[in-house]
């Protein structure tokens, strides 16, 4: 079976990126085909900003898997231009479904991927695709185009949305995951994979069909992710004091800046602990650490894009794993501290809390919610005994039920109902 997987930004250090290629690899390896369209950003930012970084090969092969990468063009103006434009779309939205259309075309005028669109039309290696895998529904820019082709050839689609659902009780996040026509691009497909129950549920109250919408999740393989060498991070980086960990994008909206508040008032207190940073760093925290009087700075780690090694190690060297975000369907980095035995710090926002249970394997905070951050790391750093503890009700978890092997298990189940062809078992 040939699966043609459309995912925006292709990189290992995205959580959906990961899981595409976990899926994708697994496929490959029980004979299937799997292609890969992506865009040519290596940073989020360069969707709506020149300057940022791209990925410059525009075909490359990665066990086995055929990934093709095409350039993002952008309407001409300044950076502010897109998320004007997504908050126009989300005040048109308020009319309901009879604004979809005009939706769907705002949503393809900045940024796309006009050659995407012209390979899919032409391409004829893509004349034996049984099964549609789309991503990202706030990237939709990349999704409309693919389920349009998919639709012309009769080819069943599956969506993994990522519905960002923030805050409890606030549509400032999840309002641009929501939009009338994000929702009837999903209604179009023949199946949705979430992450959570949370983020099925909030679909399903919003007029998907219950029977097309599948709990799917997101897992780590521990023999991948461990290996780390604590000593080696520590050496490698001068610190000599306990580790609090964050990784993915730098952000506000993933708690980064909240965490380094957090640690500033920790400092001031006499911590010696050190916070480092693994990851892209957006322009927006990039200014607020410039800010910072040298002696924080030296408290910091901000190392950017990691190699997988290094990623190894600074998870062996944490003591405590910050990630605060609202933005969260999931959050894979919790797992992979968790083999770890490291204990880790969520919100109480996203999909998060049917990933961590507050108190049991992790604590979780209101989003923004500097206090209480620095409480929680704080206790964690103080008491070792409850840290642990955390950290090994953690670890249990993802082996009970957290692996990629079991997530793969769902997500072939799902490809197998919605393909002509079965997946072998």
């Amino acid at each position: 079976m040939h699966v043609l997987h459309i995912n925006q930004l292709y990189n290992r250090a995205s959580g959906a990126s990961r899981y595409f290629i976990e899926i994708g690899e697994r496929l490959v390896r029980e004979g299937h085909t799997v292609t890969v369209l992506s865009s040519d950003a290596l940073d989020l930012e360069h969707f709506w900003a020149p300057g940022m970084r791209t990925l410059p090969e525009r075909e490359s092969w990665h066990n086995g898997v055929r990934v093709l990468r095409f350039p993002v063009r952008r309407a001409p103006g300044p950076p502010i231009l897109y998320p004007l434009l997504r908050r126009l779309m989300v005040e048109v939205g308020r009319a309901g479904r009879v604004a979809a259309p005009l939706l769907t075309r705002m949503a393809t005028l900045t940024p796309r991927l006009p050659e995407l669109e012209r390979f899919l039309a032409t391409a004829p290696e893509l004349v034996d695709v049984a099964l549609v895998h789309t991503t990202n529904i706030t990237l939709d820019f990349a999704i409309i185009p693919a389920a349009r082709w998919a639709r012309a050839r009769g080819i069943p689609q599956l969506c993994t949305p990522f519905v960002h659902l923030g805050e409890p009780g606030s549509r400032q996040i999840v309002q641009y995951y929501s939009m009338p026509h994000q929702l009837a691009l999903l209604r179009q497909c023949s199946g949705v994979a979430t992450m959570t129950s949370l983020e099925r549920a909030f679909l399903v109250a919003r007029g998907l069909a219950p029977e097309r919408v599948h709990v799917v999740g997101a897992g780590v393989d521990p023999t991948e992710v461990l290996g780390g060498d604590r000593a080696r991070f520590r050496a490698e980086q001068r610190i000599d004091g306990p580790v609090v960990l964050s990784l993915g994008a730098a952000a506000y909206d993933k708690g980064t800046v909240h965490v380094l508040e957090a640690m500033r008032q920790l400092w001031a207190r006499g911590s010696n602990a050190t916070w480092v940073q693994c990851g892209p760093l957006l322009s927006h925290v990039e200014q607020h650490l410039a800010r910072l009087p040298a002696s924080e700075r030296a408290r910091t780690r901000v190392l950017g894009f990691v190699s997988d090694a290094t990623r190894r190690d600074a998870l062996a060297a944490a003591d405590v794993y910050a990630q605060p975000s609202r933005t969260d369907s999931f959050g894979i980095a919790y797992l992979e501290a968790w083999c770890y035995g490291v204990p880790v710090i969520g919100a109480r926002a996203g999909g998060v809390p049917a990933v961590i249970t507050d108190g049991v394997d992790g604590i979780l905070v209101p989003f923004g919610a500097v206090d209480e951050l620095v409480a929680a790391i704080g206790g964690l750093l103080d008491d070792q005994q409850r840290a642990r503890a955390l950290g090994a009700a953690g670890r249990q978890k993802v082996l009970r039920e957290l692996t990629w092997e079991t997530v793969y298990a769902r997500a072939r189940t799902l490809y197998a109902t919605l393909a002509p062809l079965p997946i072998p078992t």
